[in-house]
């Protein structure tokens, strides 16, 4: 086994077969915390943007507050309830993507599909930069670096998803339900305590703020309905994620959609629960929230805040003072609410590689995003995501406030499309359908559906009219980006298709073969390529060397003449020593001479067993390749001479193959492979 190979092993574990996919499948209590860790992290900053939208007013605002977290809970509701029908009538993966493509068309398809892959980025550089944000309050050193530290993280989560599904939803397991509980029982023991009379004050309850210019005093009607929007809209940004458990039903142990239904309840249930409670605590506790880069806003007394004010994430303000007395408690809110912003991003790690295979399938995207790795993950589509979110975590320089201005148009603009496809598909199969029974819950899936789309579709004109010159234009143009590249890719494909396409002129055997054998010296590698291309017997052969230095071409004329070879040897005369371009030159004369034959050019090349010995030979053969093969009607073919080093990497390989592996006893497969080696 290689140095590449021991390496690979140690990141990524051994190797599956493609047998063994069974193996990856996710019972429910995985598949909760695998997709539904991005919709429970939003209660770590959806909140946050809510009062910063409200703070824009002052803390007078702050009255709206809960009636804005009933509102999005609401939303969350109909769209759970939604997809809901969504695993059960398309169980496949495919999700929004293929609901709009069956139902609405290719062209709707490709749009929803632009919407998710833009959303999944930004799930992971939103998720990761606010863990970075959470790591630097709690590590001074990280400050300033915020960039270096979640680029670094997203580098770990993508090694992780690497080694597979399964053993990455293992380890996130653990502290996904441990934020579950620790943010619970925050809000159960703060809504108890409110209960008791004795919920105590945020560390902020005392300061003040000073509203923006322009919304001091009594707000107008659509001044106070434009504010509420916004902070809606910003709320709203809890409903990210919810759509990956309908593209990860394949995903699921069986029966798949009957699971993944289960666990949208389930996550429906939890998110709203924590969303609703932590923002009805920090009103009650008199929370004074506004964004980062505007503390000055925050006075204490009418005086300025010192320089050095730290202003804690909402979780965080609550946790303090509802644990008062106890700061363990305190530090596991914190700690748990970092990591899961972190592994908040795995949501889209495991919905982005899914989503590219089935664009990869269906021509819209490179064919390489289909392919599984050694782990039986999407390895290629998840290096890309890993790539994407990095360059958005520099560009914005890991600032979450700035990213969360370009959140959930995506989503909401394939939570529309895919609403819209889910109600034609009810529709359609209604006309064909004749069971009452089967008619009654046809049609109560479709008024749920069509209650999704009537609160998305809101959502959505809401998002566009306050997000938009905030940074959502951004987003649309990237999706108006992603949508193109995937239409020229599929029209690529077409192309390339059509051209492919067998037909009668392919049955025509060439005129004329014209074999040439590339001579650079005279040794066993040049005479077995010669008898190798006389045994294919082609109407003409003949050696060709290029000659860049006289003394040594006149050795070579001597000893072919010496050793009496009966094939006659071609020279090239190259003034610039040259070696690739006459060759090209002398096989294009060739084919240009006779249109229809065919010129068959014999390469001797060197099988060496290390890696350093590839640098040392075959680099002019890789080059001439690569130039003959934009020559029409010239065939390459590459003679093999296997060195006394290749047996180095003919022995690793049957080593590898014959290692008994952990379980091969119990598949029966031991026996097997002896068979085999002595048989060899």
């Amino acid at each position: 086994m290689g140095v590449g190979d021991v390496s690979k092993r140690i990141l990524l574990g051994r190797k599956l077969r493609s047998s063994q996919l069974g193996e990856t499948l996710l019972p429910k209590r995985i598949a909760l915390p695998v997709f539904a860790s991005d919709a429970l992290s939003s209660v770590a900053y959806a909140p946050d943007e809510v009062f910063i939208m409200l703070s824009l007013a002052g803390a007078s605002a702050y009255v709206w507050s809960w009636k804005i977290a009933i509102a999005v809970a609401l939303v969350m509701a109909a769209v759970i309830a939604s997809y809901r029908q969504t695993v059960h009538a398309y169980p496949s993966g495919g999700g929004d993507y293929e609901v709009a493509t069956v139902n609405l068309g290719r062209a709707a398809g490709t749009t929803v599909a632009s919407a998710l892959l833009v959303d999944y980025v930004l799930t992971v550089a939103v998720s990761i930069s606010s863990g970075a944000q959470y790591a630097a309050s709690a590590i001074p050193a990280l400050s300033g670096h915020e960039a270096t530290f979640g680029a670094f993280l997203v580098v770990v989560l993508m090694a992780m998803n690497l080694r597979g599904i399964r053993e990455s939803g293992g380890l996130f397991a653990v502290p996904t339900y441990a934020f579950m509980v620790a943010i619970l029982g925050m809000c159960a023991f703060g809504l108890i305590r409110l209960a008791l009379g004795d919920l105590p004050q945020v560390e902020s309850a005392g300061l003040e703020i000073t509203p923006e210019p322009g919304l001091e005093g009594p707000l107008t009607t659509f001044a106070l309905l434009f504010l509420l929007a916004r902070a809606f809209s910003s709320g709203c940004a809890a409903l990210t994620g919810v759509e990956a458990i309908s593209n990860g039903v394949p995903a699921f142990q069986r029966p798949k959609s009957k699971n993944a239904a289960t666990t949208l309840l389930l996550l429906g249930v939890i998110a709203i629960t924590m969303m609703v409670s932590v923002i009805v605590l920090a009103k009650q506790m008199g929370l004074k929230y506004v964004d980062p880069h505007d503390l000055d806003r925050l006075t204490l007394g009418g005086q300025p805040l010192p320089e050095d004010y730290d202003q804690q994430a909402v979780i965080a303000q609550i946790a303090r003072a509802v644990f008062s007395g106890f700061d363990p408690a305190f530090y596991l809110v914190v700690t748990v609410t970092g990591i899961i912003l972190v592994l908040a991003a795995n949501t889209a790690f495991n919905g982005f590689p899914v989503l590219g295979s089935i664009l990869a399938q269906d021509g819209y995207a490179p064919r390489a995003l289909g392919s599984r790795g050694d782990r039986l993950a999407y390895s290629n589509g998840i290096v890309f995501l890993a790539f994407m979110a990095i360059i958005l975590i520099f560009a914005f320089d890991a600032q979450t406030t700035r990213l969360i201005q370009l959140y959930i148009v995506g989503v909401f603009v394939s939570f529309n499309l895919s609403q819209l496809g889910m109600i034609r598909h009810w529709t359609r199969h209604l006309k064909t359908e004749r069971d009452p029974a089967e008619r009654r819950r046809m049609v109560r899936s479709r008024v749920i559906n069509a209650i999704g789309l009537s609160f998305t579709a809101v959502v959505l004109v809401i998002v566009l009219i306050t997000k938009f010159l905030a940074g959502a234009w951004i987003t649309i143009l990237a999706m108006i980006f992603f949508y193109l590249v995937m239409k020229g890719i599929h029209g690529h494909y077409e192309k390339v298709a059509e051209e492919l396409a067998a037909d009668e002129d392919d049955k025509v055997m060439p005129t004329r073969v014209h074999a040439i054998v590339l001579v650079s010296k005279l040794h066993k590698p040049t005479l077995r390529a010669l008898a190798f291309a006389q045994a294919t017997r082609p109407n003409v052969l003949e050696g060709v060397y290029v000659s860049t230095d006289p003394t040594a071409t006149s050795r070579l004329l001597e000893e072919w003449d010496e050793r009496r070879i009966d094939i006659p040897l071609k020279v090239l005369h190259s003034p610039y020593r040259e070696l690739v371009r006459p060759i090209v030159e002398y096989a294009t004369e060739i084919r240009r001479a006779n249109p229809r034959g065919v010129v068959a050019v014999y390469i001797p090349e060197y099988v060496v067993g290390r890696w350093w010995e590839q640098l040392l030979h075959n680099q002019t053969a890789l080059r001439l390749k690569g130039r003959l093969l934009f020559t029409p009607g010239v065939m390459v073919t590459s003679v093999p001479y296997q060195l006394r080093s290749s047996q180095i990497a003919r022995e690793r390989e049957l080593r590898d193959d014959f290692r008994v592996r952990p379980g091969d006893l119990r598949r029966g497969q031991v026996d097997s492979r002896r068979d085999r080696e002595g048989r060899r």
